[in-house]
């Protein structure tokens, strides 16, 4: 996966600016993250044009070999602005420390792009998933795409559709 070069984020709250919910949830998102020695430029956005209240931060990273992880959480009632910049923080730091060159999100998304393509795709994902598991089986199925996975290293050998 290479070493991080930059994290970026966003932190965007609707109708909360009293509440200082972006600056909240930027604070915690970054203190869990300096704590393993990571340092994020999250940008806080405070907007009026919507209909109602709500609030999302968006963190990603960008490595010295090009593999972009990312983690999201988005807000609800009940749910603290200090507790959406833990969970973004933690998912993150924990999709990193697997040495994943893909996200836990876009896992499983790459996996029909892939089988569809002509020739062999191959990377690490955090953490097998049943989303994962799900598309795997359906490329398998439906296409006719093999694939392998060991040690969290997957490999589809694609179909070449045109």
């Amino acid at each position: 996966p290479g070493n991080i070069r930059e994290i970026k984020g966003i932190a965007i709250s609707s109708h909360l600016e009293q509440r200082r919910v972006s600056e909240r949830m930027v604070k915690k998102c970054e203190a869990v993250l300096k704590v393993d020695g990571y340092d994020a430029q999250i940008k806080e956005i405070y907007d009026t044009t919507s209909i109602q209240e709500g609030a999302a931060l968006a963190l990603f990273s960008r490595s010295d070999t090009g593999c972009i992880i990312g983690s999201d959480r988005a807000g609800k009632p009940g749910r603290s602005s200090e507790e959406i910049g833990r969970f973004v923080a933690k998912k993150w730091l924990q999709d990193i420390q697997t040495g994943a060159t893909v996200d836990r999100y876009l896992a499983d998304q790459l996996i029909i792009y892939a089988a569809l393509a002509e020739g062999n795709t191959e990377y690490h994902i955090p953490r097998m998933t049943e989303h994962v598991e799900t598309n795997l089986w359906l490329v398998n199925r439906i296409l006719g795409a093999k694939t392998t996975l060991k040690d969290n290293h997957l490999k589809i050998e694609g179909i070449g559709f045109k």
